[in-house]
């Protein structure tokens, strides 16, 4: 365990990129929901609370990874507590924005749904702050010689209960949405099809419109999309994790740190393609010459998230088209 990974200027830069994508992208959404008030809805709200720790995390990162670290330092300890906080309370919400849209359209439930907002913050911003003012107050954040990191610190690499506060401080709760997020979206994705298949009974020709079958596509693709695409980002650092359980020379291989490097930072970016420039009604306003004009009054309450107007009726999906 006394080894120290080496961390390449071109890793850097690469890494580097990725964060300023992850600011930009995380400040287009919080700019967006401020701006257009026909945005905030309660989802999208999550999505801006959400984007906070993700810019949080691509700032703190960033500077992480511009110093890359070689010892334990003051500004070590500040930047390696604040990526753990923002970093772990990123986990929480965005379990949270899928738990919501399961009570909201599998149990119909707006009244629960947001009733749950507020146990939201106080997991998604308690929970992670209790966890880093402890770590922090008990010396355990520090220089971790990038062993799973790309340059930035979180646990000292040299105390004798590392493992664990890594556990602590990010990879459990890391693991518990591996398995949460999965498992909500493929819930939800089922009860919008039975939903659909249902209505096409009744109503065949509303039901197989143009317009209906694109918004539900494009919804569809998300829900899938979601899950996938967080693995996709965060299976790096925890396959990194793996091996230096293992002990295994692997962990510092220079793709396995880049691509280390580019998940963990990349999230704000993610989420900017999929609910911002994926969304059609908002890259309409972003990118219409016509920046003046009134808000597009067919922007319904969720045009990023499937909304109960998916399981409501196929008239009004096309009339939302």
């Amino acid at each position: 365990m006394a080894n120290r990974t080496e961390v390449f200027v071109s890793e850097q830069v690469v890494v580097l990129c990725t964060c300023v994508l992850s600011f930009l992208g995380s400040s287009l959404i919080i700019i967006t929901y401020i701006i257009w008030s026909d945005l905030r809805t309660t989802p999208r709200k999550l999505l801006a609370y959400l984007s906070v720790t993700d810019l949080l995390s691509a700032v703190s990162y960033a500077y992480g990874v511009w110093r890359a670290f070689l010892t334990d330092s003051v500004d070590c300890v500040v930047q390696g507590a604040i990526s753990t906080f923002a970093n772990t309370s990123s986990f929480f919400w965005t379990v949270a924005i899928a738990v919501y849209l399961y009570v909201f359209i599998v149990r119909s439930s707006q009244r629960v749904a947001d009733s749950l907002v507020t146990l939201f913050h106080l997991v998604s911003w308690c929970v992670p702050l209790i966890i880093t003012v402890t770590a922090v107050s008990l010396q355990k954040i520090g220089y971790d010689a990038s062993e799973v990191s790309v340059g930035w610190c979180w646990v000292k690499i040299h105390a004798k209960d590392h493992v664990l506060w890594m556990l602590l401080t990010g990879k459990i709760w890391e693991f518990l949405a591996y398995l949460t997020l999965p498992v909500l979206y493929i819930l939800i994705k089922r009860h919008i099809h039975r939903a659909h298949a249902a209505l096409s009974e009744y109503r065949p020709i509303l039901a197989n419109g143009p317009q209906s079958n694109s918004f539900t596509s494009m919804a569809d693709m998300k829900l899938t999309l979601i899950p996938i695409i967080f693995i996709f980002l965060r299976i790096w650092s925890t396959v990194r994790f793996l091996l230096l359980l293992t002990d295994s020379p692997v962990r510092q291989h220079p793709v396995l740190v880049t691509l280390h490097g580019i998940g963990n930072t990349s999230q704000g970016a993610a989420n900017c393609i999929m609910f911002v420039l994926f969304t059609q009604p908002i890259r309409t306003r972003l990118f219409s010459q016509r920046s003046s004009a009134a808000p597009d009054k067919r922007l319904g309450p969720e045009r990023a998230f499937p909304s109960n107007r998916e399981e409501d009726g196929a008239s009004q999906l096309q009339a939302d088209g």
